[in-house]
């Protein structure tokens, strides 16, 4: 068994695991890229003590490349959990996630993310380095 035999995907906008990546389409070589990942954009994600995103990744792969370069890792580390029970604490992370890059080159932006009860979710969308 491989990890792709294990990971879904989907239209975002019909299933609230998959992450969705924010980006342009086309930045200019040495720019600064922000792009934004999210679980949950179209149709809300639980973040719940007993369902919810632990983490999501964000990783590189450059046209042509063989291997995927890891841009980040965010863990999401409160989910209402509490000495009083589940869904009973003061905090609450959102899955979602920022980060800055310069690319050299054109590729593809791929996310991954993670929920305890569905699994491993995966979505990319590619990005156009100019000039």
């Amino acid at each position: 068994m491989k990890l792709a035999d294990v990971m879904q995907s989907a239209d975002w906008k019909a299933e609230k695991h998959v992450p969705v990546i924010e980006a342009p389409e086309s930045v200019k070589a040495g720019e600064k890229l922000n792009v934004q990942v999210t679980v949950g954009k179209e149709i809300s994600h639980p973040n719940t003590t007993e369902h919810h995103i632990r983490w999501i990744k964000l990783y590189f792969k450059p046209e042509g490349g063989k291997f995927v370069y890891e841009l980040g890792s965010f863990e999401f580390a409160a989910h209402g959990e509490s000495t009083d029970g589940a869904n009973k604490g003061p905090a609450y992370t959102e899955p979602a996630a920022a980060v800055t890059v310069k690319l050299a080159g054109s590729g593809t932006l791929l996310a991954t993310a993670y929920c305890n009860i569905h699994g491993l979710w995966e979505s990319s969308k590619d990005i156009r380095v100019e000039g």
